[in-house]
């Protein structure tokens, strides 16, 4: 097996009295996609941060392409190769689709003509080429989703951290968001997917990661994943996995 793109070791981090992570460790093949699941408050977004090198980690480190990278800046990753989106799109309101995306590909790209290039060929690949000359305010959440995800895909990233890329989509836009991640993923780029929405997880993940109060609580395939007695009891409640078991509806 190659070695992973990212590994997470052991990474706690506290905020005062809180413990918001507790020894946290998971990896990421390269051309995967990985999910990191669990209810709201257990820590993924504080995880990203720490990745992305908003955050520093308290304790533990992080490894990308067999480097250390705790310390290092949100840009200086951004050059390494590491882009994030955030749950809250908040585009540039005042420039269009096209200089939007051109913002992130001058990273790479100091040209303006080279870099708007790029920018028209990534609105193309997320479904936004017709809007490239749209005020980037006057989209819909779908479409400020998409262009969030343009955003960082900009940048040339080899691994992509995308926030609830999908949330606030009806199933219909969560359909067609679908297929543009899985080809992101095939063109070689390894995707981390803090998702709430189950469907995405089972279509896309090929190994998951679920996070409860701060803890890695279990971790597998989807398909193992949503009926595993702690994962239920995380979601639902105390309780809940032993009621699936009685009615039937999960295994122990």
């Amino acid at each position: 097996m190659a070695e992973p793109l990212l590994r997470v070791e052991q990474v706690s981090k506290r905020f005062g009295g809180l413990l918001a992570l507790d020894r946290v460790s998971f990896i990421a093949q390269p051309g995967r996609i990985v999910a990191l699941i669990g209810p709201n408050g257990a820590g993924k977004t504080t995880l990203f941060s720490i990745i992305a090198g908003c955050l520093p980690a308290s304790e533990g480190r992080i490894v990308y392409d067999g480097d250390p990278i705790d310390g290092e800046r949100p840009y200086q990753l951004a050059r390494r190769g590491i882009a994030r989106t955030f749950q809250i799109a908040q585009p540039f309101a005042g420039l269009t689709v096209h200089e939007n995306i051109a913002v992130g590909a001058h990273l790479s790209r100091p040209a303006r003509r080279e870099a708007l290039a790029a920018a028209a060929a990534i609105a193309r690949e997320v479904g936004l080429g017709d809007l490239l000359d749209r005020p980037a305010a006057t989209l819909t959440v779908a479409g400020r989703k998409r262009l969030e995800l343009a955003r960082a895909l900009a940048t040339g990233p080899r691994l992509l951290l995308l926030d609830e890329v999908l949330a606030g989509l009806n199933p219909t836009e969560i359909h067609d968001m679908l297929p543009v991640i899985r080809a992101i993923c095939s063109r070689g780029v390894t995707i981390v997917m803090i998702e709430h929405v189950m469907q995405a997880v089972m279509c896309l993940a090929e190994h998951v990661f679920v996070l409860s109060e701060g803890r890695v609580i279990a971790e597998g395939p989807p398909q193992a994943i949503v009926t595993d007695p702690l994962v239920v009891e995380a979601y639902l409640g105390r309780g809940a996995a032993h009621r699936m078991v009685a009615a039937g509806t999960g295994h122990a």
